[in-house]
């Protein structure tokens, strides 16, 4: 009985740290009136969106065992590249596929470093997070790249208070998710990925194209990325090449607390999801509290280090 319980405990740990965030900030008191209402609850699931569509990608990344923190800068990148498209009088639909396949790109080069070259993904993604921003403040003239209008201003607005319909980054979000659960847990390639990271050796002696795999899987994490960096331009209506910093801690942070593990082979979609949940309800009732900036930090990063020691817990009872 031990087992299955224990399960259902791993299983249902991110909804319940939700739920305990959730209710410490409805706790009702004359600063956080608004926060159990609609709008407020709009603005969260907005506000998760980036995190979310990035912490799928990075789902992929951390179950085959790798890492990436290069994140942040491939959306500040793809957010200039979006904007500059943009002032050049490209519609929405030749800018999405633009920025996604420059994320790809990013991506793709990340994967081929690290398999062909069977360097450490740590190393390899600490290199290209700088060659990252670096390309976007060279592309952005080292400013902020603004621009007229453009549809795509209103795939992340949250302005009327009066409208009870979600931004269409939300649902995009969703759709997403739904797509990347189906194909991780139900085709070759997920399982593939989740072989990789239970052991890499046993994967190769198996017929699992490693090499290949790799290379797959940090090309479509890119594509994750530029997505999210075209969300960032959205909501902030301008490519900015200095956006982002940090963004990657957060983007992993939602993964761990998700219930993935460092050392792969372990994560869910609905986890990372509900991670990246949390942390927009931490900021969010973080800032309704009038807490400054560094006390939101120190929060979260307590989390982050209470998630990594559970996860560590859970590898000590799996090895014994």
């Amino acid at each position: 009985m031990k087992l299955p319980i224990q399960r259902l405990l791993a299983q249902a740990g991110p909804f319940l740290g939700l739920l305990v965030v959730i209710v410490l900030f409805a706790i009702p008191t004359e600063t956080r009136e608004f926060f159990l209402t609609y709008h407020n609850f709009k603005i969260i699931l907005t506000q998760t969106v980036i995190v979310a569509v990035g912490a799928l990608g990075m789902t992929l990344i951390i179950v085959s065992g790798g890492i990436d923190l290069s994140a942040g800068s491939s959306i500040a990148f793809t957010s200039v590249v979006g904007a500059l498209l943009i002032q050049k009088g490209w519609g929405p639909a030749p800018v999405l596929a633009a920025v996604v396949l420059a994320g790809g790109a990013i991506g793709l080069l990340n994967g081929a470093a690290i398999a062909a070259l069977r360097l450490v993904p740590f190393i390899i993604t600490l290199g290209t997070l700088g060659v990252a921003r670096g390309a976007a403040k060279w592309l952005g003239d080292n400013q902020t790249v603004n621009y007229d209008t453009s549809p795509i201003n209103q795939w992340m607005t949250t302005a009327d208070p009066f409208s009870y319909a979600l931004p269409a980054g939300v649902w995009v979000a969703v759709g997403l998710a739904v797509v990347t659960a189906v194909y991780l847990r139900r085709t070759v390639f997920g399982r593939h990925i989740f072989a990789l990271g239970s052991n890499e050796a046993t994967a190769r002696l198996c017929g699992v194209p490693v090499t290949r795999l790799k290379i797959a899987i940090y090309a479509l994490a890119g594509c994750y990325f530029g997505l999210a960096g075209l969300f960032q331009l959205a909501r902030l209506r301008q490519g900015d090449p200095t956006v982002a910093v940090g963004l990657e801690l957060d983007i992993i942070a939602a993964v761990i607390i998700g219930g993935a593990s460092l050392s792969g082979g372990v994560g869910t979609v609905l986890g990372s999801m509900i991670g990246a949940l949390i942390m927009a309800v931490l900021r969010n009732g973080s800032q309704q509290m009038g807490w400054p900036t560094y006390f939101q930090e120190i929060i979260i990063g307590l989390v982050i280090i209470g998630a990594v020691f559970v996860d560590r817990l859970r590898q000590g009872k799996r090895a014994s």
